[in-house]
């Protein structure tokens, strides 16, 4: 059955809101943090976004991606490349994707509703909350280990040789915990109080790496020694055989912000500000932490004999108590000011859109927290070929299937026109089949299946078995990222063509776009 539709206003900028919020207090899909943003709120500059991005990538795990790299082989120019070409990959369906946060005012799951159904979009927003939950785990581990540091520098052997519990000091648990609800206090403030964190700790984060390269610099003599380092690999058959995973590890790095800007972008004052921002914000502020991060491991190779790829333990190397304090205090602000943006805020929509009454986006964020502690991310980052190749790479290659499907609907079947009050009411245009889409959600399990079925580990190094999970699909997963991106988008375009099913909308008091 037809149903009207509800006014929405187009602004000049393009910028798009309903022209009565109001329609919206009824229904059992929206919240106050769900309902598009209404343009007084959308004020977020270039800087804004330049800044999130310098809060986000500055960080320790950006700083292990590199550093691990150097630990399985790669000189500093392989090792840079493939970060750089990595994160150039993953800025197309991130901006592709962000397009409709700024234009609608609407976070990542209600974006995703258009598509996999009201209901639906609960698929893919839980896949990329739990993925979340997993990174907020490991940073809150990361940020852990520096409070466990800087205590055990002020009180000694007491503190750093505590009794041990499940393998680690209790001090180190207390950490953990300590950090934890740092983390959470910070949430709490709301998504305002994020922005004005974020201004001011991205810039002190930069100074705290480049001080912590310097001083390796120092200790190993210059750039010279660094950069006359060969490469364990060359660029044979043995670089390329660990490249292509590599790269996709790269680019999994952000598959989870490559989909949930809209976050973010819903904030925007226009589309301007946020594309230039983040062109300004991610590719060059990886790239720099990558080249940082890269020299510094490399200079451990020469002043210690050892790639030490991480930053904390690193820190503990050096001498002098001030030195170590300050570095540590920095690299928590690092980890606080990129996990709670990245690995916080979007599970906390997700959560919330799952069950919109009775989470909203503090308690959501909880959920996340609780969630990230019970998957013990302690064990993910024991090894840089695990945390590469068996935990980025399998994740990328599930939500680049989902990046597929938005960039596929949203760009070539919507053509970037919603009906922006049907992505919250019952029955009407993005309702589907009982409130879910068949379409998108089987196209999803299809690039899924086919960029991780095959997913293997060398003996000894992963939890997969050596031949893959379904043996013949295992060349495909060293290319899971590009795989699951391309099937999906092709799988859901094509089904989306050959059996469209949208509830019909008439086009009363509806603006076209």
């Amino acid at each position: 059955m037809a149903s009207l539709a509800i006014e929405q206003t187009t602004h000049p900028d393009g910028r798009v809101e309903l022209a009565d919020p109001a329609v919206l207090a009824d229904s059992p899909y929206a919240n106050a943090e769900l309902a598009p943003t209404r343009l007084p709120e959308r004020h977020w500059t270039t800087y804004n976004y330049a800044a999130l991005w310098m809060g986000m990538a500055h960080n320790i795990p950006s700083y292990l991606l590199a550093a691990g790299l150097v630990a399985l082989g790669m000189n500093w120019l392989q090792a840079f490349i493939t970060i750089t070409l990595g994160n150039l990959i993953v800025l197309v369906p991130l901006l592709l994707n962000s397009h409709a946060g700024t234009k609608y005012g609407i976070p990542f799951p209600v974006f995703a509703r258009a598509f996999y159904g009201v209901r639906g979009a609960n698929f893919p927003a839980l896949l990329r909350a739990f993925i979340a939950c997993g990174w907020f785990g490991i940073q809150t581990w990361i940020g852990g280990q520096a409070i466990f540091v800087i205590v055990g520098e002020l009180f000694g052997n007491s503190w750093t040789e505590a009794s041990a519990v499940s393998g680690h000091p209790w001090t180190m648990w207390l950490s953990f915990a300590f950090f934890w609800v740092l983390q959470m206090v910070l949430i709490w403030r709301g998504i305002e109080g994020l922005r004005r964190f974020e201004n001011w700790a991205a810039p002190l984060v930069t100074v705290a790496f480049l001080a912590l390269m310097v001083a390796i610099l120092v200790k190993a003599g210059g750039f010279g020694p660094i950069l006359s380092q060969p490469s364990k690999l060359g660029w044979d058959a043995d670089f390329w055989k660990i490249f292509a995973p590599s790269l996709m590890g790269m680019i999994a790095f952000w598959a989870t912000l490559s989909l949930n800007m809209p976050d973010f972008t819903r904030f925007g004052k226009g589309q301007r500000q946020q594309v230039v921002g983040q062109i300004i914000g991610l590719p060059t502020t990886m790239s720099f932490i990558a080249l940082v991060s890269i020299i510094t491991t490399s200079g451990t190779v020469l002043v210690y004999g050892e790639a030490i790829w991480d930053p904390v333990e690193l820190t503990r190397r050096f001498e002098n108590p001030v030195v170590v304090t300050i570095g540590l205090v920095m690299a928590i602000l690092a980890t606080m000011s990129c996990n709670v943006a990245a690995n916080v805020v979007s599970p906390s929509y997700d959560f919330a859109n799952a069950v919109p009454r009775w989470l909203n986006f503090r308690t959501a964020g909880l959920v996340t927290g609780v969630i990230g502690i019970v998957i013990q991310p302690w064990r993910l980052i024991s090894d840089p070929s695990i945390y590469i190749f068996v935990w980025l790479s399998f994740y990328g290659g599930l939500l680049a299937s989902v990046a597929g499907v938005l960039i596929a609907g949203y760009w070539l079947i919507d053509r970037t026109s919603l009906h922006l009050a049907d992505l919250y009411l019952p029955g009407r245009r993005y309702w589907y089949s009982a409130g879910w889409n068949w379409r998108a959600v089987v196209a999803t399990v299809i690039g899924s299946v086919l960029a991780v079925g095959g997913a293997y580990s060398n003996p000894g190094a992963g939890p997969f078995p050596e031949d893959g999970l379904i043996p013949f699909l295992k060349p495909l997963y060293d290319y899971s990222w590009a795989v699951g991106l391309v099937a999906g988008f092709l799988t859901y375009l094509l089904f989306t063509v050959a059996s469209p099913s949208r509830q019909p909308t008439t086009t009363q008091a509806a603006p076209t776009f």
